[in-house]
């Protein structure tokens, strides 16, 4: 191997000390791309996380700016190049990418590109991800690459470190996780304990004053000062509560990524077999988001603590210019009719609300013995 001059080692050095500093797996992606592509001098340099659909949970990109990536649309799919760094898991080097027989095209908007090096993150037999890189900053031979050899032995000693890097970051994001989900139980189960008792305690001193009124007014008063004590305790209680147990990561991570990874610690956690599929979401409001998220979680929660189902699914598409998102258990299911006559299941009189409050509408269908779906449409996205 043809080893880098000393700025070329010290420059490895320094990707290699920065994607180590990393936890979090969106700045270790960052940071990958953003040291491959100043270590090899490429114009353009990209990373993707495959997902199990045929497309990408993360593509990042250093090169192109935020308006180019706007305008580019949605994340590619797996075809092409693309695929074969994934499915062939080996190293790709091209003289001009448009040239070659996979090549299927990009859109618009898409920043042009030729020569062109790519290769597979692999974390022993998986393949986790695929980077590449484009348009090398220098002049190039009559009719070859730009990248040569050692750029690609260099990008391999950078792959092989990230993948390092991107696992250790993987296992730490899903400790934390855990870490979460056992803390918002913990906080689940205080707050219902603490209110609890608080409403009791409302309760008993207003059986107290209600039979004080008539024989002595003063103590009724002092007793109705109390209930309202109580009551302020209890309501700075559940907005403390409400304020802890806000949705975790929708802001930094959006909709799609928050949601995947909750459904991943819950298949983890549960015995059933819970899965997430996601295509073409974007453009939704804050509130929106929240909504489908909410809505989510309670279904998945009354399908894992209730339903006794073996497997849930769960589905976020773009139909009609409408966002669609899906629940669906193969548990033991219910009459929604003698839900409603009923007026039981406070679970789906929320549930309708949120998807309300945004414009949406939600669906329930169910039977006895033929698990459950529910269904939350909301425009956009």
């Amino acid at each position: 191997m043809n080893h880098p001059p000393n700025s070329g080692l010290a420059a490895v050095s320094t990707a290699l000390l920065a994607m180590s500093r990393r936890l979090e797996t969106s700045d270790v992606l960052k940071t990958i791309v953003v040291s491959a592509r100043e270590l090899l001098d490429a114009q353009y340099a990209a990373l993707g996380v495959p997902d199990d659909h045929g497309g990408f949970a993360q593509f990042v990109v250093d090169g192109v700016s935020d308006e180019q990536w706007r305008a580019i649309g949605p994340l590619p799919r797996q075809h092409g190049i693309l695929a074969a760094m994934l499915h062939d898991a080996k190293p790709e080097r091209l003289a001009d990418v448009r040239e070659d027989p996979r090549f299927e095209g990009w859109p618009d908007a898409h920043p042009d590109m030729s020569d062109f090096l790519g290769l597979p993150i692999k974390d022993g037999d998986e393949t986790i991800g695929a980077l590449f890189l484009a348009n090398k900053q220098c002049p190039k031979p009559e009719g070859g690459c730009g990248f040569t050899e050692q750029d690609q032995e260099l990008l391999t000693i950078l792959a092989q470190h990230a993948a390092i890097a991107l696992t250790n970051a993987r296992l730490y994001e899903r400790s934390r996780e855990l870490t979460i989900a056992e803390e918002r139980s913990r906080l689940a189960h205080e707050l219902h304990d603490a209110v609890s008792q608080k409403l009791f305690s409302l309760r008993l001193t207003a059986q107290a004053a209600a039979a004080l009124v008539d024989r002595d007014p003063a103590r009724a008063k002092g007793e109705l000062q109390q209930v309202a004590a109580l009551a302020a305790e209890a309501a700075d209680e559940l907005r403390a509560a409400v304020v802890e147990l806000r949705p975790a990561g929708l802001e930094e991570d959006g909709l799609v990524n928050t949601l995947r990874t909750q459904i991943q610690v819950m298949d983890r956690a549960h015995g059933a077999r819970v899965t997430f599929e996601s295509a073409g979401i974007r453009g939704l409001s804050a509130a929106q988001e929240e909504a489908l998220l909410r809505v989510a979680q309670e279904s998945l929660h009354n399908a894992l603590r209730h339903s006794g189902a073996a497997r849930v699914s769960v589905t976020l598409t773009r139909c009609d210019a409408r966002t669609v998102l899906c629940v669906t258990d193969d548990g033991k299911g219910f009459d929604p009719g003698a839900v409603r006559r009923a007026g039981r299941h406070l679970g789906l009189v929320s549930m309708r609300d949120r998807a309300a409050g945004v414009g949406g509408r939600l669906t329930v269908e169910s039977a006895p013995g033929e698990g459950t779906t529910i269904e939350m449409e909301v425009p956009g996205g």
